[in-house]
C-alpha cells in the first residue's frame, strides 16, 4: 500500500516518516492517527497502523510500538507484541527480519536508524527531555550490542517542530545548556525571555558526537504544516482539544 510519507536515501531499508494523510480516522484525528493512547476509536487506529505496516512491507502483527515516556529506555525486539502492549520506553532496535518498529510523534523528533551491512535497525522518539537525557546514544548503543557497527549506522531525523515554530522559556533553555554550554548554538533570540530552539539540529549534533556514520535531517515542520502533520504545539496554541499523532516506521529486511 502506498501512503504519503517522507523518506531519505540515507536509510537503505524500508522506512517512512508518515504524515496525517491516508487513514480512516475522522474529526480531529483525521486521518492517519496512529496513537492508541488518545481518544480515537481503537478499531480505526488499528486499521491505520495496519496500513502503515503494509506500506513498510511488514505483516501488521509484526509492527510494534511502545508506551512512550520521554525517557532513555530502549527495547530490543526479537518477537512482536500486541498493539498497545509495548514496554515503557522511547526507542527500539531489532535485527530480526520482518519486524517493523514504529514511534509516535506530534512535534517531537522521530529518528530512524539503520546499519546497511547487518540491516539492524532502530527507531527513537526524541523530545527535548529525552534527547538531553541520552535516548539517541542509548539507541545506538543498543544497536551495537546486537551487532551493528557504530561507524556504519545511518540516522535520519524526521519531520518535527522546527526552530521557527519552537518558542521556549528560560527553564528549558537552561536545562539544555546545563548539559553542555555549547548547546547555545541551537537557540535563537525570540520574544523577551523567550528563545527559538532547533530540536532537529540538536538531535543531529548529538548523533554527530555519538560517532554514527551518516546523519540527515528531513524537511517538514509539524507545527507549521497543519494539512500534513499533527502538532501538540499547534493544538495548545489553539486552546486545547483532541489530537492525533503521526507515526514513523522502519523494517528490518536482513
Amino acid at each position: 500500500m502506498t501512503l504519503p510519507s517522507v523518506t531519505d536515501p540515507a536509510l537503505p531499508v524500508p522506512h517512512g516518516f508518515f504524515t496525517r494523510d491516508g487513514g480512516v480516522s475522522t474529526g480531529p484525528y483525521a486521518s492517519l492517527n496512529c496513537s492508541l493512547s488518545g481518544g480515537d476509536d481503537r478499531a480505526l487506529v488499528l486499521v491505520n497502523r495496519s496500513r502503515v505496516a503494509q506500506a513498510l512491507g511488514a505483516a501488521p502483527e509484526n509492527f510494534v510500538g511502545l508506551t512512550q515516556v520521554h525517557g532513555i529506555e530502549v527495547a530490543t525486539v526479537t518477537t512482536p507484541w500486541a498493539p498497545g502492549e509495548g514496554p515503557r520506553a522511547d526507542a527500539m532496535v531489532t535485527g530480526t527480519p520482518g519486524i517493523a518498529l514504529g514511534v509516535i510523534t506530534a512535534d517531537c523528533g522521530p529518528i530512524l536508524f539503520a546499519d546497511p551491512v547487518t540491516r539492524i535497525v532502530g527507531a527513537a522518539h526524541a523530545g527535548w527531555r529525552g534527547a538531553v537525557a541520552g535516548i539517541l546514544e542509548a539507541t545506538i548503543d543498543a544497536m551495537v550490542a546486537i551487532g551493528a557497527d557504530r561507524s556504519r549506522i545511518a540516522a535520519v531525523v524526521g519531520p518535527c517542530i522546527r526552530q521557527n515554530s519552537y518558542e521556549v522559556a528560560a527553564d528549558m533553555r537552561n536545562a539544555v545548556l546545563a548539559h553542555d554550554a555549547a548547546n547555545a548554538r541551537f537557540f535563537q533570540p525570540g520574544r523577551p525571555e523567550r528563545w527559538m530552539f532547533d530540536l532537529a539540529g540538536y538531535c543531529a549534533g548529538r548523533l554527530t558526537q555519538a560517532g554514527v556514520g551518516l546523519i540527515a535531517i528531513t524537511p517538514g515542520d509539524t507545527a507549521a504544516e497543519a494539512d500534513r502533520f499533527f502538532s501538540h504545539r499547534r493544538r495548545t496554541l489553539a486552546g486545547g482539544g483532541s489530537i492525533g499523532h503521526q507515526i514513523s516506521g522502519i523494517r528490518c529486511d536482513a
